[in-house]
């Protein structure tokens, strides 16, 4: 049976990008420069709206999933879609780049599949709007043992521990991987949401996950403190691996009574979206193939470090060509 090196579990969203000026933003009443909810209808008359349409399968974990495949490892990737236009793209998007697209789209249901409308104006402003759709309803029916049971990395995305059903999917999810001699982690992707299920997320890192990664504001939500050192060390009190991305600060690892606190080249971003999703695909990558947590955390930033170098949340370049570069391989 498969063995997968990294399976992610996380929403499959469609980000649709189109260029726009600042009219059309008023005209349509979208707020420039922020990200916003939305619901189906308004979601179905943006798209419409559209002129240029570019598509790409997005969403957060979905992002790290398709960086760990580029670099070569084997992946499959646990999302809903509707069997519909969008749907059908996703689909064959993620599979075309080689991640194993698990879940078949749904053919009947009242949800669409996800989007994330981006509007781009002259000056570089990006304007997202975001429709949750199918995405947020997958359940334990959604992620099958056969899969989670062979992944030697599970990796979860936060913003689906906000649904009961998610929360109970993902506890099986990590229990079978461990099962399997497999570790699981999370990715807390939102202080928000922690905020939300602070006693379950703590449950479910104290007794389910063997690494967890946060930016630094994520990590302190986890404790509802403002000193990111005791928040880190509180959660490595309970949690096997902590990895916390502190922005211009580089990223601190910490495992056991090893801590590594590897800085970052500064630089500009020209587009941000992302950053977060790399960093986490070459730190997979990282512990993946057995490296130190110093390596794990460069790659992770040089992972990072290139994709805010350009528009659009996954890499361009050849990340491997990069790391041998830096004698990392």
């Amino acid at each position: 049976m498969t063995q997968y090196e990294v399976v992610g579990i996380g929403n499959a969203v469609v980000d649709v990008i189109s260029h726009a000026d600042d009219a059309f933003l008023t005209g349509n009443g979208i707020e420039k420069g922020i990200m916003q909810l939305i619901e189906r209808d308004r979601a179905e008359d943006l798209y419409a709206a559209m002129q240029d349409r570019l598509q790409t399968p997005g969403g957060s974990v979905a992002n790290t999933v398709a960086g760990a495949g580029a670099l070569g490892l084997k992946t499959a990737f646990i999302g809903r879609v509707r069997d519909d236009e969008l749907g059908q793209f996703y689909a064959k998007a993620m599979t075309d780049i080689g991640i194993d697209f698990v879940n078949a789209p749904v053919a009947e249901g009242e949800n669409p599949t996800s989007r994330c409308m981006i509007f781009v104006t002259p000056d570089g402003e990006r304007s997202l709007n975001t429709y949750l759709g199918i995405s947020t309803g997958l359940t334990s029916d959604d992620v099958p043992q056969s899969v989670t049971s062979k992944a030697k990395l599970m990796f979860l995305e936060g913003y689906l521990f906000d649904h009961d059903a998610g929360k109970t999917a993902f506890r099986e999810a990590a229990r079978a991987a461990s099962a399997g001699g497999g570790m699981a982690g999370i990715a807390i992707s939102d202080p928000f949401c922690v905020e939300r299920h602070r006693d379950d997320f703590l449950d479910l890192i104290e007794n389910d996950l063997g690494y967890v990664i946060g930016n630094e504001a994520e990590i302190r939500a986890l404790w509802e403190t403002d000193d990111t050192e005791v928040a880190l060390a509180k959660t490595a009190d309970i949690c096997p691996l902590v990895v916390c991305t502190r922005s211009g600060d580089g990223v601190t690892l910490i495992r056991g009574e090893e801590r590594v606190d590897v800085p970052v080249e500064k630089v500009v971003p020209v587009d941000a979206t992302g950053a977060g999703d790399q960093f986490a695909a070459g730190f997979l990558y990282g512990l993946a193939t057995g490296r130190d947590l110093e390596t794990c955390g460069r790659m992770g930033n040089i992972c990072a470090g290139e994709v805010i170098r350009h528009i659009g949340p996954r890499p361009q370049t050849d990340i491997m060509a990069l790391f041998k570069a830096e004698g990392l391989v």
